[in-house]
């Protein structure tokens, strides 16, 4: 668990005529990831295969068919092994017209939706107009086309009502105030057509906005409004039957549309596979990797389903006969551990060899959250927050991120109760004895016993911490090296042999300095050995790269200039290694800062209460255990992130892999 999977790779070559049973034994399998055959060094003739049916139209067509099940709230199954044995070929031309078809039934009655909406939204229109200008308009009768009298409707805003009032009072005109909203004044204006042309003008100095008073205002009928509503309901009533029509159109073909997905779906993933083969006239070429454990199983199926008529050859990492230069990943870690993996890889994935920090990143994480957020109580809120979040996303796969970091604030949660319980803390008060130390009680300047008895004791106990995460970083990095060979890095790079040397030497020095009492350091003598010696052995790095890598090097600088660029170089380094390990070391106080400002926000609320009391005072100090729960559990999480990323992660890991994704029954789609 501590390494990613050992892979293996596989080149395997069959008869043509085997291909369709070499494709279903591999797609059954399900453990192995392809790679291009184009970095072999193939005899001419080759090509590459031309699937049955093409991936895309399969793609496209299965994709049709998942949109229209999902407007039905069905979400399509993966196939089975059972469904791989039931392939059959389809007619994708037939299969397409059949949805063509269904979907010119669809648009028919989707063209009446429309049609109804537009009803719906006049209906809402009116409504909303009769709100604002009530029902007293009822009475009124427009002009006819031959009088000589007109009318106008429209809004002016409600800056330049005045004004528009005023200029319009010269006219012979009724402006009659219809209603008005929050920026516009809304009026009836009825005027002599002559005076037309004058009126036209106030309204554009006005900033008149013309607008259509719907008949059905101007009638004589007093229950407009209950009318309104009953039309409304009536449309949506029939809109919604339409929508049950749209429904009951797939529904019909649920069935034949769910076998017509799982049969090309399987035939889609056949597809992925064969697009990696190689073809003769008469063999197929194929290789892979998978994981080293399944070569038995897979050596068996292909073999079963050649009928012996194969030959396959296998090949180690880094080994002379791989094909390809990258060596695919895959995480062994238990289930349990599937949130604290999310994070691993949402910062990267391990090289192929290197360390798997996930089984490590969980108690670090979750200690670090517990050291900045230690409350039982309010991590029995977090916990119970995270179940129903694990339990709305469980059943929907497309959200299966989700569902991983509920379980993380899940796991958070447990980690803020057993903390809290060391701590003394239960929604900010102290219902137990801690079985630690009583954080509360040293944030308030109580007197305390004990190994932690002070802020500076709680800041040094995060200082330890932090030390034993570099050191721990450090010997990883140091493993990895090894794995990978790399032992110029492993003892001269600033996280190997050499650099580790100073940073240990460093910690005993600080140390010593705090144990005199801040007074002396240890003597010029062992400083020596326990930084200088290093820090001179480390200016060996370039010369010996010099010697080893450069010294047949055409574009070289000549030797003064080379010796100057070493000692520019070494002196950087040095900075480097003292200014970063040092700032590493003090990032973990934020450990502490975090935990303080929590204690201090409980107190703040507490405070509140007493001064508010009764009812206010309970209700101050509920809404300040949601605030914390929520801004708190928010600032510790990201910080405990942040601390695993750059502080423990820069010192080992290298996120240049690549995940290990086989082509399966349950890929992705």
């Amino acid at each position: 668990m501590m390494f990613t999977t050992e892979m293996i790779q596989l080149f395997a070559v069959a008869l043509e005529r085997d291909r369709q049973p070499v494709t279903e034994a591999l797609l059954r399998e399900g453990v192995m990831q392809f790679v291009s055959m184009t970095e072999l060094d193939r005899p001419q003739g080759l090509t590459q295969v031309e699937p049955e049916m093409a991936l895309s139209k399969v793609t496209d067509l299965r994709r049709r068919i998942e949109g229209l099940l999902h407007t039905i709230g069905t979400i399509p199954i993966p196939p089975q092994e059972s469904d791989l044995g039931e392939r059959v070929s389809l007619d994708l031309d037939k299969e397409s017209e059949r949805l063509d078809q269904l979907d010119q039934e669809r648009e028919a009655v989707r063209e009446r939706q429309r049609s109804l909406h537009q009803e719906i939204l006049k209906i809402e229109d009116i409504k909303r107009q009769v709100d604002l200008y009530g029902l007293d308009l009822s009475g009124v009768k427009l002009p006819s086309q031959n009088s000589l009298l007109s009318t106008q409707t429209g809004k002016v805003p409600l800056a330049k009502r005045q004004t528009f009032t005023d200029e319009i009072k010269r006219l012979p005109v009724l402006n009659l105030v219809l209603g008005e909203d929050e920026e516009c004044s809304h009026h009836l204006l009825l005027f002599m057509k002559r005076d037309r042309d004058a009126l036209d003008r106030i309204l554009a100095q006005a900033g008149w906005a013309k607008f259509e008073l719907p008949g059905e205002m101007l009638s004589q009928q007093k229950n407009l409004l209950r009318e309104l509503t009953g039309k409304l309901e009536a449309l949506q009533g029939e809109q919604a039957r339409l929508q049950d029509q749209v429904d009951e159109l797939v529904k019909g073909q649920r069935d034949h549309l769910s076998q017509t997905w799982t049969q090309l779906r399987i035939n889609e993933l056949c597809a992925r596979i064969q697009v990696n083969f190689q073809t003769s006239s008469r063999a197929i070429l194929f290789a892979g990797w998978l994981p080293a454990s399944k070569k038995d199983s897979l050596t068996e199926a292909v073999t079963q389903a050649s009928e012996g008529r194969c030959y396959l050859e296998w090949a180690e990492p880094r080994s002379s006969e791989q094909i390809g230069e990258e060596i695919p990943v895959q995480f062994k870690n238990p289930k349990a551990l599937g949130p604290f993996q999310m994070l691993v890889s949402n910062f990267g994935v391990p090289e192929y060899g290197t360390i798997d920090p996930t089984p490590f990143v969980m108690p670090l994480y979750l200690a670090m959250f517990g050291l900045m957020f230690a409350d039982a109580g309010q991590g029995v809120v977090l916990a119970i927050l995270g179940a129903l979040g694990i339990r709305s996303f469980k059943r929907d796969a497309a959200k299966k991120g989700m569902e991983q970091l509920c379980w993380l604030i899940v796991w958070c949660g447990i980690s803020s109760i057993v903390f809290g319980v060391l701590l003394g803390s239960y929604f900010g008060m102290q219902w137990f004895k801690p079985l630690w130390f009583d954080f509360h009680g040293i944030v308030l300047g109580h007197e305390a016993h004990g190994m932690v008895s002070d802020v500076l004791d709680i800041l040094a106990v995060t200082i330890h911490f932090g030390i034993a995460v570099i050191l721990l970083g450090l010997g990883f990095n140091w493993i990895n090296l090894v794995r990978m060979r790399r032992y110029d890095e492993l003892i001269f790079d600033k996280g190997g042999l050499l650099g580790g040397w100073i940073y240990l030497g460093g910690i005993y020095i600080a140390a010593q300095y705090v144990s005199s009492g801040y007074k002396s350091f240890p003597s010029g003598n062992v400083m020596f050995l326990l930084t200088g010696l290093p820090a001179l052995l480390l200016f060996i790095k370039e010369p010996y790269h010099y010697v080893t890598h450069g010294s047949h090097d055409e574009n070289k600088p000549p030797i003064m200039m080379a010796v100057m660029n070493w000692l520019m170089e070494w002196v950087v380094e040095l900075l480097e290694i003292f200014s970063g390990y040092l700032s590493n070391t003090l990032s973990f106080m934020r450990v502490a800062g975090l935990g303080i400002a929590h204690v201090c926000l409980m107190v703040s609320f507490f405070t509140l209460a007493d001064m508010a009391g009764g009812l206010f005072g309970i209700v101050i100090l509920i809404l300040g255990n949601v605030l914390v729960i929520g801004l708190e559990g928010l600032s510790a999480g990201i910080q405990a992130l942040r601390l695993n990323y750059y502080e423990f992660f820069t010192k080992f890991f290298h996120g240049s892999g690549k995940l290990h994704t086989p082509i399966s029954l349950r890929s992705e789609l």
